[in-house]
Parts: structure tokens; sequence; C-alpha cells
């Protein structure tokens, strides 16, 4: 079974994924900010990470940096309320393939989720 690391900083998100994935049969981990989100990453070893990209403290994108640093390979969903340009680009740049607007279908994110689980390697 896959293992699904969610880390946003909004109850409700987290709460709404964790129900959908864990209905689609997924083992789900979740991190209310970015430091718990690599504390789990560390330990739990996702198969797919979902991330927030704004989050107070940490956020999304000094995690994705900090994963790349331990694991280049690591699929990611970008998830974020607040996507630019400008940040879309900068989480390419780390090798996300997936960048989803919080304002999304979930049959969206699930497609996003069966890509990066079929096929893991980040293009760059």
């Amino acid at each position: 079974m896959a293992k699904i690391l969610v880390i946003d900083d909004e109850q409700s998100i987290r709460d709404l994924l964790d129900t959908l994935f864990r209905r689609k049969g997924y083992d789900v981990v979740l991190a209310e900010s970015g430091r718990k989100g690599l504390e789990l990453f560390r330990r739990e070893h996702p198969d797919v990470i979902v991330l927030d990209l704004k989050m107070p403290g940490m956020d999304g994108l000094t995690v994705l940096q900090q994963v790349r640093n331990l694991d280049l390979r690591q699929p990611v969903i970008i998830l974020t309320g607040a996507g630019t340009a400008e940040a879309e680009q900068q989480v390419r740049a780390l090798g996300v393939t997936e960048f989803v607007e919080k304002e999304f279908s979930l049959h969206c994110l699930g497609d996003s989720l069966k890509r990066l689980l079929n096929n893991p390697a980040p293009s760059t």
C-alpha cells in the first residue's frame, strides 16, 4: 500500500485529504507544519508527499529544498491556495511535476497522485 505524507497547516485540508486518500486505500501520514513534515519524511519514507507552499514558520519551498537535499527523486505534489507563476517555476526547478491549486477538484488531485505513483521519477 502506498504511503502519502500530507504537509499542510490547514486542519480542514489535512482532514479532507486524509479521508480521500484512505478511501482510495492509501496509508496517510499528516503533518501540520514544515518542521513536522520533514521529521515524518525522514521517519516514514512516504511514496508521495502532498505539500502546501504557504505555511507559517518553515514554508513549503524550504521543506521542498530540504527534501531534495535528502532525496532528489522523491515524488511531490505541490498544493497551494496562492499559486503564482514564479512559485510554480521555483518548484518545477526542484523537480516537481505536479502543481495543484487548493481550489482543486478531487478528481484532478487523484489523477496527480496516480501519475506519481505509476512513474515516480520526476522529469528534469
